[in-house]
């Protein structure tokens, strides 16, 4: 493994036009087209490809295409999560979603993070920071999930919400940036997510 690699996986600075992650890119890049083409592949085919491209998919994972991601490698997702159309995944540094989660329509999981030195921005410098969603969570549609973030489980994310920073278990969070409004009661966590927005 290469040094720009090691520093990638260690959340150190590292400069991504490097040869090893340039290959990786394009194993994601190939995966991703051959579970996005038109025409659609079989349920069984997209699931295969998905077990390829991802580092680890639960029982009943539905992602609808188009799906992006960088490296796939380093994406896990739990048991029945549904991803909505347009998911951008960003695998910088490890993206671990939960079981059960709801992720609506074009919603955006970011790790990577970028220099605020001008100087060290233009030769490309960034670092990944770890995303977690637990169990249970729904973001709706259009929610941007920021760099070391973390969301509990059983938190709802408002649609075109912008999540900065963490989130307890069991809230309800919207605006840019998000904040909680107020907490869940737990009963009603259980009867499942409302889909009439998406």
């Amino acid at each position: 493994m290469g040094v720009n690699k090691e520093r990638m996986l260690a959340g150190d600075w590292y400069l991504p036009d490097d040869p090893e992650l340039v290959a990786d890119t394009r194993r994601r890049s190939a995966l991703c087209a051959a579970y996005n083409a038109d025409g659609g592949a079989a349920p069984e085919d997209r699931a295969a490809i998905l077990s390829e491209l991802l580092g680890s998919v639960g029982e009943g994972v539905i992602i609808r295409p188009p799906f992006l991601c960088d490296y796939g490698t380093y994406v896990s997702i739990g048991d029945r999560t549904f991803m909505n159309f347009n998911a951008v995944l960003l695998d910088a540094a490890p993206i671990t979603i939960g079981s059960d989660v709801q992720i609506g329509p074009n919603v955006q999981l970011l790790t990577p993070a970028h220099e605020l030195d001008t100087e060290r921005r233009r030769a490309g410098w960034e670092k990944g920071l770890p995303i977690t969603i637990g169990d249970n969570v729904w973001l709706g549609g259009g929610v941007i999930v920021c760099p070391g973030v973390t969301i509990g489980e059983n938190t709802v994310v408002g649609a075109g919400s912008v999540v900065t920073k963490d989130l307890p278990a069991g809230v309800l969070a919207v605006g840019n940036p998000a904040r909680v409004i107020r907490v869940l009661d737990p009963a009603s966590t259980e009867k499942g997510p409302d889909y009439s927005s998406g």
